[in-house]
């Protein structure tokens, strides 16, 4: 039974990082003063969730597949960046 639930945990894990919008958004090749940096992967899955294009072009990257299984993920992700995403706003 141990072993079911830690592969269950592997699998979301993987199927969470698997189209990470914190990662693609900040490995867009978009220049330095036009990124954006405090949450973005949350920014670019809740635009996907929403359908707005008019953001998802701004990031200009695909979003995940599956935005609303992502969400949890990207926040977690982008909580931890938090401090960092700060400094770069501000000093970029």
């Amino acid at each position: 039974m141990k072993t079911f639930k830690e592969a269950l945990y592997g699998a979301i894990c993987i199927i969470g990082l698997s189209g990470c919008a914190t990662f693609k958004s900040l490995n867009a090749e978009v220049p330095l003063y036009e990124r954006v940096f405090v949450y973005s992967g949350t920014r670019l899955d809740w635009a996907a969730i929403e359908n707005d294009n008019a953001t998802i072009r701004k990031f200009r990257t695909e979003p995940p597949s599956y935005p609303l299984v992502d969400l949890p993920f990207s926040f977690a992700m982008d909580a931890v960046f938090f401090p960092l995403a700060i400094s770069a706003e501000i000093f970029h």
